[in-house]
């Protein structure tokens, strides 16, 4: 059974915004809008592999590592993908989905 990773305070909030939106107008973000439930998939910069997870220990606030080839660093490849994209993805990977 995989661990479960531990939910991260969004940056908006850390900042004092009050809401997402009002963030991103400032920070001068634009994000498409994705109708329907979606998903986020991190993957490794350097192998692009999504077998990645946060490094617990010191000194190591918002770093992350990847369990295939090594890499450690802050600079994670995120996409935010769709219900069907993400199916795709995991039939792709040859993930067993219900």
């Amino acid at each position: 059974m995989a661990k479960k990773e531990k939910m991260k305070t969004p940056d908006w909030i850390l900042e004092g915004y009050d809401s997402e939106e009002e963030y991103d107008k400032k920070k001068g973000v634009k994000k498409e809008k994705k109708s329907g439930k979606t998903f986020n998939l991190r993957r490794c910069p350097k192998c692009d592999s999504d077998e990645v997870g946060v490094v617990v220990g010191e000194e190591s606030k918002g770093k992350w590592e990847c369990r295939k080839c090594g890499w450690k660093g802050s600079d994670i490849k995120e996409d935010e993908l769709t219900e069907d994209e993400f199916m795709k993805y995991l039939d792709e990977k040859g993930e067993e989905t219900a």
